[in-house]
C-alpha cells in the first residue's frame, strides 16, 4: 500500500495537471452565467458559452486582451470552413483609455476590415471591459437546428485608426486561433488548430447596446471542453498507478 505522504503527493500532482481546476475561464466573473467555459488554446482568450437545442441558440462571452491599448479583439464563427475568411464576425475595442468598448458585426469577406451584416440572426450584443485591459464581448446566436458543433474564429488584432480597424499581426498563435466549439459531444475535441482570421465589408451594424434580432435567449445544455475530461482521467490515471507502484 502507498504511505498517505505518497497519496498526498499523487493528489498534488492530479490537481496541477488538471485543466478542470486550473481553468482561468472558471475564475473570471463575466456578468452573465453560462453553462460551460473554455480556455482557447492561443492568444490568451477564452469563451463562456450556452448552447440552448430548444431554440437553436448559442450565447457566448468571448474574453481576450488586447495585445495594446487601442487594439482590437474579435469572436466570429464561419458557417461554412474552419479559417478566417467567410466567418461572420463580432469585433470590439476601446476608442480611448478607460472608454467603453464598441462592438460591430464583420462578415469577412476579404482582408480589408469593414462592418459588415451576418449571415444568421443575433441579439444581445454589447462588449465590457474587464480587469487587466480584457474585453469581454456578449452575444447570442441562432445555429442550424440539430447543429453539434460550430467553427470558431477568433483573434486580438492591430491598432484601429478613426475607427478603422487594422490587420492583425501574422504571428504563430494569430495564424492558428480557429477550431470547432462542441455544442451536444463533450467527448469530442473543442479545439483545434486552423486558419488566420482576414476581414470583412458591408453595410454596419451597431453595437455598444443591445442588438435585436430573433427570440431567444441562454439556454441549460452546455458541454464542458475535452481538455477538462481528458485532464481530470490522467491525474486519476497517475494517482491509481502511483499506488500501485508503491
Amino acid at each position: 500500500m502507498a504511505s498517505n505522504s505518497s497519496l498526498l503527493l499523487v493528489l498534488a500532482v492530479a490537481c496541477f495537471i488538471s485543466p478542470a481546476i486550473s481553468q482561468t475561464c472558471s475564475t473570471q466573473n463575466v456578468s452573465t452565467r453560462f453553462d460551460s467555459c473554455m480556455d482557447l488554446p492561443v492568444l490568451d482568450s477564452y469563451l463562456h458559452y450556452t448552447y440552448d437545442a430548444a431554440n437553436s441558440s448559442l450565447s457566448v462571452a468571448f474574453v481576450a486582451t488586447p495585445p495594446r491599448s487601442g487594439d482590437w479583439v474579435a469572436w466570429a464563427i464561419n458557417p461554412t470552413r474552419t479559417r478566417m475568411l467567410g466567418s461572420q464576425a463580432f469585433l470590439a475595442y476601446s476608442p480611448r483609455a478607460g472608454a467603453r468598448p464598441m462592438v460591430d458585426t464583420y462578415n469577412i469577406s476579404s482582408y480589408v476590415l469593414t462592418p459588415g451584416r451576418l449571415t444568421f440572426d443575433f441579439w444581445n450584443l454589447r462588449a465590457e471591459s474587464m480587469p487587466g485591459n480584457r474585453i469581454v464581448i456578449y452575444a447570442s446566436v441562432k445555429v442550424p437546428m440539430g447543429a453539434n458543433s460550430v467553427n470558431q474564429v477568433w483573434q486580438t488584432g492591430g491598432n484601429v485608426t478613426n475607427g478603422r480597424p487594422g490587420g492583425h499581426p501574422m504571428n504563430p498563435a494569430n495564424m492558428a486561433s480557429t477550431g470547432v466549439l462542441r455544442l451536444t459531444d463533450s467527448n469530442a475535441p473543442s479545439s483545434a488548430p486552423g486558419s488566420a482570421p482576414g476581414s470583412a465589408q458591408g453595410p454596419t451594424t451597431p453595437g455598444a447596446s443591445t442588438t435585436p434580432g430573433q427570440a431567444g435567449g441562454p439556454g441549460n445544455a452546455g458541454s464542458m471542453s475535452t481538455s477538462v475530461n481528458f485532464g481530470v482521467n490522467f491525474g486519476i490515471l497517475v494517482m491509481l498507478a502511483t499506488i500501485f507502484i508503491f
